[in-house]
């Protein structure tokens, strides 16, 4: 996904003379081209990831459209502040691009994973927060960023689904496997694991590639017929995130819920991406085994 930002935002900023890039060190090289074709547009900054966020407010207030990217903890925890204070408080659009995702970066230790970004970014208001599970995905999103004014977070990561399940669904749910004992909501590359865990299993399978705004409108019709419906969510980053996001669609109906995600104890192992996963329960093995559980109980 990071290969194709690349060569997606090079293209933007040759087509769009309002769009700008700003950078702290990370991925600066791949924009080498980008920077000698448009060297007003396209700042380093270096390992300031504060400043990062502020230059980007800035140059939204200058009416640009500023692309922001680092990993995600530097993008998104380490200058929160700056996004509530630069950002949101001052009404002004920017998108935010980030890499690494919840722990694509495991080899390099705890300050390379960000499980947290979605739910920090989630507490403000007017965020667009898309999450693919497919670059094709992450390129249909930045080009529609790119055109807009609002804020925009595209998490970017180094796992994929095998086919880009939410292209033709908008910021809303798309539809994967039909069921009547559950509604299993999958957000981003998790969606193959999630669609392998629940084989044979008599449930819906809703597929988001966006999930702020949260589709409530789509989960409603899903389980409209339903007199108490189970939902279980499956999320590529912090555990309960969006929890409240389905309890909100569903308030007027008794119903229960299941989140899984990334724990909130840190595995102090290095290991890779996939042994995260499995440590976490989302592989299919372990995705299985809890899915099942919760259909029983």
């Amino acid at each position: 996904m990071r290969e194709r930002f690349v060569g997606v935002t090079t293209e933007l900023l040759d087509v769009h003379e309002n769009l700008a890039l700003v950078t702290a060190d990370l991925t600066a090289g791949l924009f080498r081209s980008a920077r000698e074709s448009h060297p007003d547009r396209v700042v380093n900054l270096g390992i300031r990831e504060q400043l990062l966020v502020s230059v980007a407010g800035g140059l939204s207030l200058a009416g640009m459209r500023p692309i922001a990217h680092s990993f995600a903890p530097f993008l998104v925890e380490r200058p929160f502040e700056q996004i509530k204070i630069d950002l949101n408080h001052q009404d002004v659009g920017a998108i935010l691009v980030s890499a690494g995702a919840s722990y694509d970066m495991a080899s390099s230790g705890r300050s390379h994973q960000s499980p947290g970004d979605v739910a920090l970014l989630a507490t403000l208001p007017d965020w667009t927060i898309h999450v693919p599970g497919h670059p094709d995905e992450a390129e249909a999103q930045l080009r529609e960023a790119a055109t807009g004014d609002g804020l925009v977070y595209v998490r970017l990561s180094n796992q994929s689904n095998s086919e880009p399940y939410g292209l033709d669904s908008g910021q809303g749910f798309r539809v994967l496997r039909r069921g009547t004992q559950a509604t299993v909501i999958a957000v981003g590359p998790v969606a193959d694991a999630v669609l392998q865990a629940t084989e044979q299993l008599d449930v819906t399978v809703l597929y988001a590639a966006t999930i702020r705004p949260f589709d409530a409108g789509g989960l409603r019709a899903v389980v409209r017929d339903q007199a108490a419906p189970s939902v279980v969510l499956v999320e590529p980053y912090l555990s309960g995130t969006s929890t409240a996001e389905v309890a909100d669609a569903l308030v007027d109906r008794p119903h229960r819920i299941l989140s899984l995600g990334v724990g909130k104890e840190e595995l102090r192992n290095y290991g890779s991406p996939r042994q995260h996963a499995i440590a976490h329960g989302l592989g299919p093995a372990g995705l299985r085994l809890r899915i099942s559980s919760f259909l029983s109980s």
